[in-house]
């Protein structure tokens, strides 16, 4: 058997870190979940790393997307119906379970 390689020169730049992760239970908008989910697909990534993405890049105060990726956006908006924007953010509340017969 003979393998091809192509070797590239290692980036001194780009570093990996070695973090730790930890399961967690977080509640989201339905629709918005969807669009998340959707996105996450479309760039081969597991929801979690598209939500730590995400968040880094808002902490710097970074856009976490390409124009590309915002189009793209848009387009699971409208699939999903997710017509909540940034305005709602703080006005979201939930509607209450359905209460079981007793």
């Amino acid at each position: 058997m003979c393998y091809i390689v192509t070797m590239l020169p290692v980036d001194q730049n780009k570093r990996s870190t070695t973090i730790e992760r930890v399961q967690t239970g977080v509640r989201l908008e339905k629709r918005l979940l969807k669009v998340l989910k959707a996105l996450a697909d479309y760039h081969d990534l597991t929801l979690g790393d598209l939500l730590e993405g995400i968040v880094l890049h808002a902490f710097e105060g970074r856009a976490p997307f390409s124009d590309e990726t915002r189009g793209r956006i848009d387009e699971l908006r409208r699939v999903f119906g997710l017509d909540l924007t940034a305005a709602d953010a703080h006005r979201l509340t939930e509607t209450p379970p359905p209460r079981r017969p007793a």
